[in-house]
């Protein structure tokens, strides 16, 4: 095998009893020794057939078939034509291998460009530092050493994935080459690498590259030379499962590693990502009994706090995410880490509840209620107690004092309430000091990646680097064009740091859960009100993005879609003169038809509305009906009593607001749902549903969701379904359809004519 002026060239030889023929030599006989002197034999055409037939299966091509092949060298074959070195060392793999198994005798010239550094004199070279300027930082090196003579490897990596176009991704890279990636180390030698090897270790260096950008502003990017010239990456401690990760690929490459890692970083990622399968022992003082996923997912939290981690429990809704935070921090208290007070963070509507469930549960766990205008006197006890319990609202008015305190660790339910990074409830709770830190939330992401950024910004800050960062990784990608490489990868991040069930997974006793979607038809003067207002909504609306821009126009998008769905639910719901001459509401009618045939088969109905005023109309109507209900928004004083007249089976009808009673609720008598509006977040009506399809229900659940087909309700629907997709793609679901960004296509679909 040669290296020709333009083609990598071979020539093929047979051997006939000591004498050499080549291939394309025009001769059909060949004199060889015998026991008679020398004789004239026919050559074997049928056998060089044959093995020229090995040769092309590697991929060389027969050199007269290639016109615009150039070579000053004889040849006979042409290794893997207008192909690259990936390929062709390749071919020297794949020659090696298989034409030696096969008896042919392979001679490569010395200057080939495209050999094989041997297995046994390869040795990678890992080397991880802490870095001299940032604390907590570390730096990675990358090398090769073959015969003694070391080669960088982070410039060869990055060199081969700045090849690609900006748009390929990682996969697109990998299918360029089949079988190895060739790195090369000399004029005449490479290092070849399996794809799926070289495509892991890609990834992660990619990742931690673009990832630390912000924190290295001497240089324009993260990666800089030291005093013997190699170059390193930086990167923050909590990347270091990424690091493992990296050791692992290399570690499965052919030949040897050397690991220069004296503070055990590798180590540190290693003992992250090895999150436990198996479940916790019994809890100590413990007034429960734990499902076996419930004990996983203490054993879970353990694994985070022993590993200093900040995590995310995001099991289904209803599927005891308090009792197994509650069992943790039993762990924690027999472990003596409750020294300092836990504190337990919830919206309002939840903190009693929590109190209430750890005197049931954990009654050995002392705990203060740290809300009402009398808590200012209770600020000098605190170091007293176990565990505090505060709400978000009282939180953010108290930060002042409860920053300078220090908490064993923090819990966050319904975490999904820090989702916005520059709200003040955010602020507030990233000034605290806390050992560790927890998030519940059945839905970390219920509308965009920027809230899981946002929640994983208060649990481990330097995970994913700033903001903007962030934008451009992942949710640009992900979002815009549904890159499944940049889901993938972020999924491979947050992975260790999320626990997610479904009820699916975890508990198949639970009965069947049936969702109907009920289009509703308008006509008669309410489809011409929908109109009315559609048409001078619609032109408003282009007037505002002409002059603002599509962002700009938010308001003014938000108020047109309203007025919409006003008109959908109810006409009585539209402060306009025209709609007070419409009577009938197609929706309306369609409910109380629904409830006449539902409640005589004994159903017991859940109602939600993002309208408190609708489930005023439908309450008037139940009255006129005698139908008896129960009802809860945010102005009810009593949420206790409520449930209580629904469950206790006083009352056949709950009609609930779906902010005041889409959490928190426990109403598994319930055995039909009904959505009476749908809205943009499909997390907040699946946390509604699930006030009755939850652990402890026996009977087959039917939610009904009713719309009006055609109208901006149907087109909501849809974008439903986007988000829907980046939970359930992140959490685990990788064949879910693949979203598009809101656009103004969007709002023109959303503001079109009915169908």
């Amino acid at each position: 095998m040669k290296d020709g002026a333009v083609a990598a060239c071979a020539e093929v030889w047979f051997d006939y009893s000591g004498t050499r023929i080549r291939l394309g030599d025009e001769v059909t006989r060949v004199l060889v020794h015998s026991g008679r002197g020398l004789e004239a034999v026919p050559r074997d055409s049928a056998a060089e057939h044959e093995a020229c037939r090995a040769i092309e299966r590697l991929g060389a091509v027969d050199a007269s078939c290639l016109d615009d092949i150039v070579t000053d060298e004889p040849c006979d074959y042409v290794v893997h034509p207008f192909s690259g070195a990936s390929e062709r060392t390749a071919f020297t793999t794949a020659a090696q291998r298989t034409l030696h198994a096969q008896g042919w005798i392979l001679e490569i010239d010395p200057a080939y460009p495209y050999q094989l550094a041997q297995t046994e004199q390869v040795t990678w070279d890992v080397a991880v530092h802490p870095d001299e300027e940032l604390p907590d930082w570390f730096s990675l090196e990358l090398g090769v050493v073959v015969d003694g003579k070391r080669v960088d490897l982070l410039p060869l990596v990055l060199e081969f994935v700045d090849s690609a176009g900006e748009e390929e991704d990682l996969k697109s890279i990998a299918r360029r080459i089949d079988g190895t990636v060739s790195l090369r180390i000399s004029d005449t030698h490479n290092v070849p690498v399996p794809v799926e090897r070289f495509q892991g270790l890609v990834r992660v260096v990619v990742e931690l590259y673009q990832g630390v950008r912000s924190k290295a502003p001497r240089a324009a990017s993260a990666l800089k030379p030291d005093a013997s010239e190699r170059v390193a990456l930086r990167f923050p401690a909590k990347r270091a499962p990424s690091i493992a990760k990296l050791a692992g690929a290399i570690a499965s490459c052919p030949g040897q590693m050397s690991l220069d890692d004296k503070k055990g970083v590798v180590a540190r990622g290693r003992a992250v990502l090895d999150v436990p399968t198996d479940i916790a022992p019994s809890v100590p003082g413990l007034k429960a009994t734990l499902r076996p996923y419930q004990r996983q997912g203490v054993a879970f939290l353990q694994h985070l706090r022993d590993t200093g981690s900040g995590g995310v429990l995001a099991d289904d809704m209803g599927l005891g995410k308090t009792l197994q935070t509650i069992a943790h921090l039993c762990q924690e208290k027999a472990a003596g880490r409750l020294v300092s007070p836990g504190m337990i963070v919830a919206p309002t509507s939840l903190a009693f509840n929590w109190g209430r469930e750890i005197d049931k549960f954990a009654p050995h766990l002392s705990t203060l209620l740290l809300v009402g205008p009398q808590r200012r006197a209770m600020f000098e006890k605190i170091g007293h107690y176990d565990l505090v319990i505060t709400t978000y609202p009282v939180l953010v008015r108290d930060i002042d004092r409860l920053e300078k305190l220090h908490f064993s660790s923090v819990v966050l339910d319904e975490a999904q309430a820090i989702k916005n990074v520059r709200s003040q409830t955010h602020k507030a709770l990233s000034r605290l000091q806390a050992e560790h830190r927890i998030c519940l939330s059945g839905t970390p992401v219920e509308n965009d990646l920027g809230e899981l950024w946002s929640i994983f910004h208060f649990l481990e800050p330097t995970l994913f680097g700033d903001e903007g960062s962030f934008r451009e990784r992942f949710r640009i990608p992900i979002e815009t064009r549904g890159d499944e490489t940049r889901m993938e990868a972020l999924r491979d991040i947050v992975a260790p740091y999320v626990l997610r069930r479904t009820k699916r997974e975890v508990a198949p006793e639970l009965p069947e859960k049936t969702e109907l979607f009920r289009p509703v038809e308008l006509s008669g003067p309410q489809r011409e009100l929908y109109e009315q207002i559609r048409v001078a909504a619609h032109a408003d609306v282009r007037r505002a993005i002409r002059k603002k821009g599509l962002s700009g126009s938010a308001i003014s998008i938000l108020d047109a879609i309203m007025k919409l769905r006003q008109v959908c639910c109810d006409p009585r719901l539209v402060s306009l003169d025209e709609a007070r001459r419409v009577s009938e509401s197609a929706k309306y009618n369609a409910l109380m038809t629904l409830l006449e045939t539902e409640l005589p088969a004994g159903r017991r109905i859940l109602i939600f509305s993002q309208f408190t005023s609708m489930l005023s109309l439908i309450s008037r109507g139940l009255e006129e009906r005698r139908i008896e209900y129960t009802i809860l928004t945010g102005e009810t004083r009593d949420r206790r009593a409520a449930v209580d007249s629904f469950e206790s089976g006083r009352v056949p009808v709950f009609l609930i607001s779906l902010k005041a009673g889409g959490t928190g609720l426990n109403l598994i008598s319930a055995d039909t749902v009904v959505h009476y509006d749908p809205w943009w977040n499909p997390a907040s009506q699946a946390q509604a549903t699930d006030r009755a399809y939850r652990i402890g229900q026996t009977k087959p659940v039917f939610v009904h969701h009713l719309y009006v087909a055609g109208s901006v309700e149907e087109r909501v629907l849809m974008l439903q379904r986007r988000k829907a997709w980046l939970a359930a793609s992140l959490l685990g679901d990788a064949t879910a359809a693949a979203p598009s960004g809101l656009s103004e296509l969007d709002v023109e679909r959303l503001l079109s004519p009915l169908d």
